[in-house]
């Protein structure tokens, strides 16, 4: 839910609600369909800083405004009973010891349900809202990053799971031999501790990332149990998915431990020509500007001054998502693709993958990419709301049950348990 929706002209569909990304009540009613379906999460991204897009683009963009997260994900916590809760928190602008306290907050509020997404923030605008004038550099954010989760996991193993025995005939509240203190001194973080609440349901919130650059992929490797990935075809997805896992295990992590989730962007219709309708009509809602400004936010550079009917020209790398740069680039000259046809692209579904078909088609694609080892399942993203949650729940979902490929209840109480993840076990454990 990006804030609730990655199309940029998802406000602006017939029957959408134009203000869903900034009113609670609507949160509520998604989420609690989400958890009628039976899906795994809901996932909030989140920016620290308003999307550096030139005016005449972000005036058009719902983006401007949505709830911090990790307020919002507690007050939806109290109103569901299974589906997990996954929040993104910078490790660029955040300290260690708050997103620490949070999750593991979160986590004892929903009853063993939160995720954390890790990311490295990329908006260079976010840098000018916490006192800098320029981003940390691009592999320099993830040396950061790997620094960073070795603290919020450490602060997570404060105190063992039995620690707190609260005997009111002694008067003990806790065990002090169950207490760590992590007194962490490093090269971008110094961190004392212990935190000041107990060890997380689930020992650690589930880990989620997205990175698919040469760093996000190694951090990925080393730390990460969901990944939503980007791949916008099968022979992408299969490559990226052996890359992830082979590394895994060179870290000596077990395969399994990672669930890859690629982002799919799904339109449904009674019959193909409907559905490609109905993603005409939302594209038709996009305007030039919109496209325009996204594209160069996703590239780097300033996408206006090219030639709009020409091919892409060589572009620098920068310091924005090189993944996500490199993932354009390629499909450009892949698919003969000119600026103002990328930039159309871009400016509805961000270049991830699109089923568009029926609910049997859509069912076919998702299987073909589980059983090819392309994926262990999907970030699902709506085109609009609330028509294409509900229509997902009530007939995308059904087809995968009938199928063996999906569950017909919740296998737990936590999302680790849904997910098939292990606990990580305390540091006082024999």
């Amino acid at each position: 839910m990006r804030p609730v929706s990655i199309h940029t002209a998802a406000w602006r569909y017939p029957g959408s609600f134009a203000d869903a990304n900034f009113n609670f009540g609507h949160y509520q009613r998604f989420i609690e369909t989400l958890e009628r379906g039976g899906f795994d999460a809901f996932f909030m991204a989140d920016h620290l800083a308003v999307m550096n897009m030139p005016m005449p683009a972000l005036k058009r963009s719902a983006t401007v405004s949505s709830f911090d997260p990790l307020t919002l994900l507690p007050a939806l916590a109290v109103t569901t009973k299974h589906i997990g809760l996954i929040a993104t928190a910078s490790t660029t602008y955040n300290e260690p010891y708050h997103v620490a306290r949070k999750f593991a907050s979160l986590d004892h509020i929903s009853g063993g349900r939160a995720g954390w997404n890790v990311v490295t923030s990329t908006n260079p605008d976010e840098a000018l809202n916490f006192g800098f004038d320029h981003h940390m550099e691009h592999d320099e954010r993830y040396v950061r990053a790997r620094e960073f989760y070795d603290v919020v996991t450490g602060l997570w193993d404060s105190w063992a799971d039995d620690a707190f025995v609260r005997d009111q005939e002694t008067g003990i509240y806790f065990d002090p031999d169950k207490l760590r203190v992590i007194d962490h001194d490093g090269p971008h973080l110094k961190v004392r501790g212990p935190l000041n609440i107990a060890r997380p349901i689930q020992g650690w919130p589930v880990i989620v990332q997205a990175g698919a650059s040469e760093a996000g992929r190694q951090l990925a490797a080393e730390t990460a149990e969901v990944v939503f990935g980007g791949a916008n075809n099968l022979d992408d997805a299969k490559a990226y998915y052996t890359d992830l896992k082979e590394r895994m295990r060179r870290c000596g992590r077990s395969a399994d431990q990672l669930k890859i989730l690629p982002g799919a962007f799904v339109v449904i219709g009674e019959s193909i020509a409907e559905a490609h309708a109905k993603k005409a009509q939302l594209d038709n809602l996009v305007h030039p500007d919109s496209g325009i400004a996204t594209l160069s936010v996703l590239l780097g550079t300033d996408v206006s001054k090219f030639d709009l009917d020409g091919p892409l020209p060589e572009i620098a790398e920068s310091n924005a998502s090189r993944s996500g740069q490199h993932k354009l680039i390629n499909m450009a000259t892949r698919d003969e693709l000119t600026v103002g046809q990328l930039a159309q692209y871009v400016g509805g579904s961000f270049s991830t993958l699109e089923i568009v078909g029926t609910p049997m088609t859509i069912a076919d694609t998702m299987e073909e990419w589980f059983e090819s080892h392309g994926c262990d399942g999907f970030n699902i993203m709506f085109p609009y709301l609330p028509q294409g949650l509900d229509d997902f729940v009530d007939k995308i979902i059904p087809e995968l049950q009938r199928r063996g490929l999906f569950r017909n209840e919740y296998e737990g109480a936590t999302l680790r348990e849904n997910l098939g993840l292990q606990r990580p076990p305390d540091n006082f454990s024999n």
